[in-house]
This record gives C-alpha cells, structure tokens and sequence, in this order.
C-alpha cells in the first residue's frame, strides 16, 4: 500500500494511471545493467518515480571522462565505484526506494542470478556482447528487455517482449565494430528517458510499446523516426529452430 508521503509524492502520476498503477510500479523490480551514459538517466527517472526496487550493475569505476554525459556521477565522486555513486544519488533523491548496487562483470556465467526475478531488464551497456547476453537472458527468462544504444548525436531504442516480439538479434544479426565512440552528454539523457519511458508503460499497463519498431533519434537534424521489422525465421535466439519457440 502507498503511504501518505507516497501519496502526496506522486501526486501528478496518481492523476495519470491511479493508485493501482502507483503501487505496481511500487511493488516491480527493474534489473538496469549499466551504470553510465544511458543507465544514469533510466536510473533517475524510474526512482522519481517510484519503482520500488533497482538493482544495479557495472564493473566500472568513476572518470573524469564520464562527467560530460554520466549525470549521477560528480567530480567528488571520481575513483569511486560507478554503482556505489548512483546508488547515492537516487536514495537521495527518493529515500522510498531500495537500491542494490553490484559492482560486477555481467557475462555468461552469473547473468542469469544477477537479473534474478527482475520484472524487465534494462540494456545500458555499451557494448553489443553484453547485449546479446542479456537479449539471450530475456528469452531464457521470459522477461522484457528494454534496449538503448547511443553514439555521437545519435541513439536508438526498442522494446523486447520474448514470444511477442522480434529480438534484439533480429534486428543486429552482427555486431558493429567495437569502438571508443564519441557522444555529446544530451544523447544518453534522450534515449535513457525514452527507455524509462517504456519501462513504466510495461510495468503500469499502458500506452504502445516500442516492440517490433526500433525507435531512431538524430539530434543534428532534431529527428525522430521509427523502423518496423519483425522476428527473423532463422534468429538463433528467437527464430524457428530456436529452443524457446
């Protein structure tokens, strides 16, 4: 049940989707992986408004090349442990919430106890093996995946619903090149709201996902566009031959 202090915190969203809304988002626990660019701002907002439990991973220590985009992280908080960071701000800025903070590398052999019972699982990464681990994991799981990807003035975001939707290996069959990628700060703010913005869609029951549409932004142009696709007959994770199908 919301409390009083609850009540009158979230005021303004109670109008939007009710008090029943409000206590799902309470009650939802949300697996963000990554803790930097985009990871910053999903982090942010989900704890503004009020999703009851975050757990949070990067292996990651604070840089003074992080604070151009990294909004949780100051220059007070340079050498410190990227999670142990965020997790300071957002108790900060709402105290409701519980935070798990889980300074690790996600790989093949604990993704699947680090997502845990997790509702939906954030993509903050910035790399596409975690990517596909995690995509791989959502499957596996039969939890949602909500994916975020930036590079320059440009992101892209798109939401993964196993046995609904196309999968993040649909649409990348293969990665891109690794890369040390150039980003202006407002890029990652964008699309990590856009991907909080899905994530408190699913998790109250409202509005149109972004599945099976991979939403584009460039910000040289101030452009906003979508792309359909659909699942891939030969996807090796959520194709025909594959295990869960």
């Amino acid at each position: 049940m919301l409390t009083e202090v609850e009540l009158e915190r979230y005021a303004r969203q109670v109008m939007l989707f009710g008090k029943d809304g409000q206590e799902r988002l309470k009650k939802s626990r949300v697996f963000i992986a990554g803790a930097g660019g985009l990871g910053c701002p999903v982090a942010l907002y989900l704890a503004a408004a009020g999703v009851g439990y975050l757990r949070i991973v990067d292996k990651d220590f604070v840089e003074r090349s992080n604070l151009n985009r990294q909004v949780l992280h100051w220059e007070q908080d340079i050498g410190k442990e990227k999670v142990m960071s965020v997790e300071e701000k957002l108790l900060a800025i709402n105290p409701h919430i519980e935070i798990e903070a889980l300074c690790q590398v996600i790989d093949q052999t604990n993704v699947s106890e680090l997502v845990g019972d997790a509702d939906l699982i954030v993509d903050a990464m910035d790399n596409y093996p975690t990517r596909y681990l995690l995509n791989r994991t959502a499957h596996e799981k039969n939890i949602p995946l909500i994916h975020g990807a930036i590079r320059g003035f440009d992101g892209q975001a798109t939401t993964v619903i196993p046995g609904k939707s196309a999968c993040l290996s649909c649409i990348f069959p293969c990665a891109p090149p690794a890369e040390v990628f150039p980003v202006v700060g407002v890029t990652p703010g964008i699309i990590g709201m856009i991907q909080a913005n899905e994530v408190i869609k699913y998790l109250v029951g409202t509005g149109k996902l972004l599945t099976d549409r991979l939403l584009i932004w460039n910000g040289l142009l101030a452009e906003m566009d979508t792309l359909r696709f659909g699942r891939r007959f030969d996807c090796e994770v959520c194709g025909h031959g594959s295990s869960d199908v």
